[in-house]
């Protein structure tokens, strides 16, 4: 939730206009990590005009640190959102990253 690589509207929606440091720690996920966080895939696109890709970053470094595995993609396109609709680019693999991951972990 940290003010410059979250989505504004919904760090707003979510904690209100002037929320307090504590909350906004308490929904900060990468804060929120421990040793019994769940292994995690994501997928972020460098020009992602809502939310930074540091912001993917850090929950993966935070991930690291606790030792918990993790994964992350990042394409150069596909705007913020774009694992939710067709894509033309190489972006539009990320199914197929996914699943080999899910195979790999024994989650399928």
């Amino acid at each position: 939730m940290n003010k410059e690589l979250t989505h504004g509207g919904s760090r707003t929606n979510l904690l209100g206009k002037s929320p307090d440091q504590a909350l906004v720690d308490l929904f900060s996920n990468e804060l929120q990590v421990t040793k019994d966080t769940p292994t995690a895939f994501m997928v972020h696109a460098l020009n992602d005009n809502g939310v930074p890709v540091q912001n993917s970053i850090n929950y993966l470094m935070a991930l690291k640190k606790n030792n918990v595995s993790g994964e992350l993609h990042i394409y150069e396109k596909g705007g913020h959102g774009f694992s939710m609709r067709k894509t033309d680019g190489t972006e539009g693999n990320w199914p197929e990253a996914l699943m080999r991951w899910m195979k790999v972990k024994g989650l399928l």
